[in-house]
Parts: C-alpha cells; structure tokens; sequence
C-alpha cells in the first residue's frame, strides 16, 4: 500500500490495516492512493496504468449519456420497462460498472464483491462519487456488500431481490481477451469463476423474479438449470432464466 502524496499517508495506512497489506516492500502490484483515488497498479516497465473506478468521469460516464438507455441490452435482459425497475441484485460486481448502468436507469442495486481489493477499488469510487451533483443521485441507490455472494444470498434477510444478475469471470483461452489492462491486472487476484453452477443455484434460490446471467457470445450455459430464453449481442449473450413475470404491480 502507498500513498501518493504525504498528507494522503494517514488513509493509506487505514486502508492498508483494513486490507492486510504492507505498507512498502518489493512487490508486483500495488494498491495506491493519491489525489483521484484508490488504485490498483501493476509494477513494471511493461505494465499497463494504474485501474481505479470513476463514476463521474471517463468511459462510464460516456456510457451513461450515450449509452442508449433503456434501450440496452443489459436493461432489457434484467427488465427494465415502462413503469417496471426492479431491484436487482449483482452478486459479481466487479468494478460496478454494470451496477451503475442500472442504477442510472432507476433501478435499486446492490452489489456483492468477494475479492477484498476489488471491493474496495468499488468503495472508494462509490464515496467519491456520493460527492457529485450529476452522479451523486445515482450511487445512493447502489449498496455495496462484501464477501461471498454464495453464502450472503444462503443468508440474506429482509424481502429477496425481484433481479439478480451474474457476471462470472469465465476461463479464456484466447490470449486476445487479456488485452483489457482490468483483466490482466485482476486475474491474478481473482481467478475464474469455478463455482458458477453453485452461484447460479443460489441465485435461482433467492430470486423472487428471474436470475440473468452474462456470458460470452459462444460460451457453454453455466452447468445446472437451462436458461428459458437468451438475449444475444455481438460479444456477449445474456441467459435469462425467468421465475416470475415483472409488472409495474410488483417492480
């Protein structure tokens, strides 16, 4: 863990407390922390810059204003319609990207992340984008938990989310898919998704709706219940295993 400016040290070394990491010694990734943010960087004269998450500005931005609304196909898979936002559960969270596109279209999300650097990659960019005007609206909708989202979805309380999407890291062979600086820098840490037969039959368990999981175009379906129907794109697909019709009633 290190800070990038001194009078950043005191939070540097609470989030390296938090996080279990030292605060200097020789490394291949670091966790940082300097004006814009927590970051991930990998060390190294070939590595790729540094990862962090920005709600505000950047390519999520982008995506919010022409990304097509609810008109996109993550929107339409989890069934975002007139009068109808569900609450949806992302129980693989990742960077919150896909989180936050719901969130923007009016939906309730909460967010599961079982890595601990990545989670808190997600927490920092969810505090400062609380602080926005334009952005800051669309983030208190979101809640973010930690931990395994297997075990949390065994154990959740209260009413169950109408929605809950799955994003599982899925095993590439093609080294063409380790070009994204987020995958390369994350795979170490995080690893495949072995256990999705086991995610998705929590999910379907826990799911008062319907469970919609994404894949790659061409991927197998995630072993156990088949899919009723799949929303298909250019790179990716979208099983979307229904449970209950969503109405305005109910969502």
């Amino acid at each position: 863990m290190e800070a990038l400016a001194p009078h950043l040290a005191g939070a540097a070394a609470e989030w390296a407390a938090r996080l279990a990491l030292p605060l200097a010694g020789e490394a291949q990734f670091a966790m940082q922390l300097g004006e814009a943010g927590l970051q991930l960087v990998e060390l190294g004269p070939q590595a790729p810059g540094p990862v962090r998450v920005d709600f505000v500005e950047g390519a999520v931005a982008h995506r919010r204003l022409f990304g097509g609304g609810s008109g996109q196909m993550i929107a339409k898979a989890v069934g975002v319609q007139p009068g109808i936002r569900p609450r949806v559960l992302d129980a693989t969270a990742g960077l919150g990207r896909d989180g936050f596109v719901l969130a923007s279209l009016g939906c309730a999300v909460t967010l599961i992340e079982r890595q601990p650097l990545v989670a808190a990659l997600l927490e920092d960019g969810l505090t400062r984008a609380l602080r926005s005007a334009e952005v800051g609206p669309i983030v208190a909708q979101m809640r973010l938990l930690t931990g395994n989202a297997i075990e949390l979805m065994a154990a959740w309380q209260g009413e169950p989310p109408q929605v809950i999407y799955l994003d599982p890291m899925f095993p590439h062979r093609d080294k063409s898919a380790l070009v994204k600086k987020e995958m390369r820098l994350f795979r170490p840490f995080v690893g495949d998704d072995l256990d999705a037969p086991a995610l998705l039959a929590a999910a379907l368990a826990l799911a008062s709706h319907r469970v919609v999981v994404k894949r790659p175009r061409k991927a197998p379906v995630i072993e156990g219940s088949k899919p009723g129907y799949a929303l298909e794109g250019k790179s990716s697909r979208y099983d979307i295993y229904p449970k209950k019709k969503l109405d305005a009633a109910n969502a």
